[in-house]
């Protein structure tokens, strides 16, 4: 949390008010790291929740308190104005170190380090869909949009980059990674108003940072909890599929007082319930052999003594001769 206030100033510190309008930003760098930011994960975007959402794409953050990077969650979230679009952030290598320049909103998108995000944003520009008056119209080519809920769509195939699925590519721009450089649209886009990330964008980044689960010390450099429908919505896991979610954030977090937590407790109980329901039909059909068996002993000897009791004895010949 400490690390976090920090880095929220930071990002506020290239801030300031535009009249009449939300908190621009400066593009420069807030944070950096010595060491690079893991690969990013593989993953199915999810279907856009509610008309006029935006994508943002999932991006590794750092704690400067850890030093250690943690998963910021792909999500679907609400533009500040109709007809600005999401520049995603990105790392760069400079001097010596990864610094991270903050994603903002404005009219065009700008330089975000050639990443390969997926979901429209294939390292230049944004392909996912495009303003049309008050209203955003999504390219179905490469975006998720449930076509009977949404219905403000197109098809552009021509800038597919791997449909909505994000590649496995380095995550960073600079030697060894993406060597991309911003191109004239670009270069222009920069000197444009730029709109700070929303307060719901600032707490979508809060809450990973309070989940354990998506340092990469602990997840590797691959995260479970990979995308959201909405900010505080449902996890999905990289497969697109919906991931459990915790009670709280203290269900995410390592247990360190060597007692289970709760969640570890009522897991536990559902695995005894289910052990056990699995156990009485095996004792149920192992007791029933033993009573057969059992009586089987019995019924021979019956059988064997039944012909001896019912049999009469046959009548000496010599002695009905003489009875004779």
């Amino acid at each position: 949390m400490k690390n976090f206030a920090k880095a929220c100033l930071l990002m506020m510190a290239a801030f300031f008010m535009a009249p009449g309008a939300h908190a621009q930003i400066s593009i420069g760098i807030s944070i950096s790291a010595h060491i690079a930011p893991p690969a990013l994960p593989v993953y199915v975007q999810p279907a856009c929740p509610t008309d006029g959402y935006l994508w943002v794409p999932g991006y590794w953050a750092y704690d400067n308190d850890a030093e250690d990077y943690y998963w910021v969650p792909g999500v679907w979230v609400a533009p500040p104005n109709p007809g600005l679009l999401w520049t995603p952030a990105y790392w760069g290598y400079d001097g010596g170190v990864y610094g991270f320049h903050t994603g903002y909103w404005g009219p065009h998108v700008g330089f975000y380090g050639g990443i390969n995000y997926g979901g429209g944003y294939g390292g230049v520009g944004f392909g996912g869909g495009a303003w049309s008056g008050g209203s955003f119209r999504y390219n179905t080519a490469v975006v998720n949009v449930n076509t009977t809920v949404i219905h403000n769509t197109y098809v552009d195939r021509s800038v597919i980059n791997n449909n909505v699925t994000v590649n496995n590519h380095t995550s960073f721009n600079g030697p060894g990674g993406v060597t991309a450089q911003p191109r004239p649209q670009e270069l222009a886009a920069m000197h444009d108003q730029h709109v700070a990330p929303t307060s719901q964008q600032m707490s979508h980044q809060q809450n990973a940072h309070m989940d354990k689960t998506s340092f990469a010390s602990a997840n590797h450099g691959k995260p479970t909890n990979v995308a959201m429908n909405k900010v505080g919505g449902a996890h999905f896991n990289p497969q697109g599929q919906r991931a459990p979610r915790a009670n709280n954030a203290n269900a995410n977090r390592p247990n360190t007082n060597g007692q289970p937590n709760q969640q570890q407790h009522t897991q536990q109980a559902n695995d005894n319930a289910h052990n056990d329901a699995q156990a009485q039909p095996q004792q149920h059909n192992a007791a029933q052999p033993q009573q057969h068996n059992a009586q089987q002993p019995k019924q021979q000897h019956q059988q064997q003594r039944q012909p001896q009791h019912k049999a009469a004895p046959k009548p000496h010949p010599q002695k009905q001769e003489h009875e004779r």
